[in-house]
C-alpha cells in the first residue's frame, strides 16, 4: 500500500486533486444528462458538481499558504487514466448509460472516501487526522446519493413501461424481423 500521509501539505495535494476531478466530472454528468432530458440526473449532478466546488474553493483557501506537492495527474481521474489513447473521453460519453455512468460516479465517491478513512487510520498527525475524518464523512453522503439515485435508474437504460406504451417492446422487433426474412415461415 501508499506511505501513511506525512504532511498537510501532502493531504492538501490529494484533497485539491480529488475535488477538483469530482467538481469537473459532475459538471460534464450534469450537461450530458441535461442534454438527453434526463432532468432530474442532471439536477443531482448539478448540486454534486455544487458541493465539490464549494469544497474545492474551502480547501484551496485553506492551502493556499502553503507549498504543495505535485500529484499524478491521472491518480484521482474518472474517465481515463494513462495515456490519453487509452479511453476515448467522448466514446465514453456517446456509448454509456445513465446508470454506467453513475456507477462511475459512485466508484469514484467510494475510492475517496476509502483514501480518506486510510488517511484517518494511518497518519499520526492530529490535524490530517481530522480533516481526513471530515471528508470522508462528505464523501459517504455523496456515496448515499448516488447510491440512492442508482436505485432509480434502470439496469438495462430502457424504460420498457414507456417503449410499451409506445406500441413498441420485444414483440414489435421479433414482428419487424419476420417481416424482413424472405421465408414466410414464424
Amino acid at each position: 500500500m501508499l506511505e501513511p500521509i506525512g504532511s498537510v501539505e501532502e493531504f492538501y495535494a490529494h484533497a485539491l486533486a480529488i475535488e477538483r476531478e469530482a467538481a469537473k466530472c459532475y459538471r460534464e454528468f450534469q450537461d450530458h444528462f441535461a442534454d438527453r432530458g434526463e432532468e432530474v440526473l442532471a439536477g443531482l449532478c448539478g448540486n454534486l458538481a455544487h458541493f465539490e466546488q464549494d469544497h474545492l474553493q474551502l480547501l484551496v483557501g485553506r492551502s493556499k499558504h502553503l507549498k504543495l506537492p505535485e500529484v499524478p495527474a491521472d491518480r484521482y481521474r474518472w474517465l481515463e487514466s494513462g495515456p490519453p489513447e487509452r479511453v476515448d473521453h467522448d466514446l465514453v460519453y456517446r456509448m454509456a448509460t445513465p446508470r454506467q455512468l453513475l456507477e462511475i460516479a459512485l466508484k469514484a465517491e467510494r475510492n475517496a472516501r476509502r483514501f480518506f478513512e486510510w488517511v484517518a487510520g494511518t497518519t499520526a498527525n492530529g490535524e490530517i487526522h481530522a480533516l481526513a475524518e471530515e471528508m470522508a464523512r462528505e464523501e459517504s453522503e455523496h456515496v448515499q446519493w448516488v447510491t440512492r439515485a442508482l436505485e432509480y435508474v434502470r439496469v438495462d437504460g430502457v424504460d420498457w413501461d414507456e417503449l410499451l406504451a409506445n406500441g413498441g417492446g420485444p414483440g414489435l422487433a421479433l414482428g419487424a424481423e419476420r417481416r424482413y426474412r424472405r421465408d414466410p415461415r414464424p
